[in-house]
This record gives C-alpha cells, sequence and structure tokens, in this order.
C-alpha cells in the first residue's frame, strides 16, 4: 500500500525544479579574487524574498570588492558585509525568516544573520562541511552548483589578514520581478488601504 504524502510534508532536496534551474536570473556568479569563480544556483522556490534581495544586491553592484570577512575552515565562509566587520549591511530593511528544509550540506549558500530570526539582510555563507545543527535555524536559499575549490581556497581567519574579495557578482539573467508578498503582509495592506468606513 502506498501512502502520499501530505502537500505540507513536501520534500525539499537540492536539486532545483526545472523551471527554476532554467532560469538564468537563478544562477549567482561570484569571481573570487584568489582567481576562483563560484557558481550557485538560488532557490526562489524555497526562499522567495532572500533570493530576490541577493538578485537585487548582485545587479546593483553591492557585492563587488566585499570580502569574506569570517572564514571557519571545516565550517563556512561568510560575506556580503560591506564594512568587513559582520556588522554591516545594505540600506534595505532586514528580511523576514524564511526557514526551509533544506539542509545545510556542503556547498549551501545561506542568509547569515544577527540573533533576531528577522534580521537577515546582506551577508550570507557558504558551508564548508555539513551543519545539519543549524537547519531550521537560517535561511537557505541555494547551493555551489560549481566552483566549490574557489569556496576552499577563500583565505580563512576572522577576519583574514589576507581576505579573499568578490571582484564582481552577477546573475545569470535580468534582475526578475520581486515575488509576492507573503499571505499575511498582503492582508495587513488590504486592511491598510481599505477605505474607512
Amino acid at each position: 500500500m502506498t501512502m502520499a504524502l501530505p502537500a505540507s510534508a513536501e520534500v525539499l532536496t537540492h536539486r532545483a525544479p526545472a523551471h527554476i534551474a532554467e532560469d538564468p536570473a537563478n544562477q549567482l556568479t561570484l569571481e573570487l579574487s584568489n582567481g576562483g569563480t563560484v557558481v550557485i544556483q538560488l532557490r526562489p522556490d524555497a526562499a522567495p524574498r532572500h533570493v530576490y534581495r541577493i538578485q537585487q544586491l548582485a545587479s546593483s553592484g553591492f557585492y563587488d570588492g566585499v570580502i569574506f570577512h569570517r572564514v571557519i575552515p571545516g565550517f563556512m565562509a561568510q560575506g556580503g558585509d560591506p564594512t568587513g566587520t559582520g556588522q554591516g549591511g545594505s540600506p534595505l530593511p532586514d528580511l523576514e525568516a524564511e526557514f526551509n528544509r533544506l539542509p545545510h550540506v556542503r556547498g549551501v549558500f545561506a542568509m547569515a544573520r544577527a540573533e533576531d530570526r528577522n534580521s537577515a539582510n546582506s551577508q550570507f555563507y557558504i558551508v564548508l562541511h555539513p551543519r545539519f545543527n543549524l537547519d531550521h535555524e537560517y535561511t537557505v536559499l541555494g547551493r555551489v552548483k560549481s566552483g566549490m575549490s574557489a569556496v576552499d581556497a577563500i583565505a580563512p581567519g576572522e577576519p583574514p589578514a589576507n581576505p579573499t574579495r568578490i571582484v564582481r557578482a552577477s546573475l545569470g539573467g535580468p534582475l526578475p520581478a520581486a515575488p509576492a508578498a507573503p499571505a499575511a503582509q498582503a492582508e495587513a495592506v488590504a486592511e491598510e488601504s481599505a477605505p474607512a468606513e
């Protein structure tokens, strides 16, 4: 007897659905100062607002010249802070968490945040070794599909003495339309814009 899983129990895997993988805007390329190139498959099906933020910032040149400021061998490489201190971010508002069922395996691309679960902004990290204890605590929004050797070669340290920089971050296609607002936000907007009785 075969039992169907309810839709809410749908398992996410790191293999992107075809329509996601075929969209060039869902491919983030990081050209690094260590001479390597990293290509990341973004997953707007798993974290639409976080993916769109990365797409916005990469398209605007925000990440160009930014260092990997926290690199812990056997754990992860973190970047995306224009100040290089781990305290900075973009001028855009912080994002609400989009925790999902994509596991923290080697090569995962996820958003860094402060203690507040809804504080992700521009910083991200790439996992060097599986860290399943981070699952459901940080928003996973993609995975390295090529260039993991360049990630492994990112200079270690907190901060590194001679940090690796993102020379250029780019998308494989034009910036897509912004994702629809979450249902709760859409309802709040509708209530605010409803005429007073």
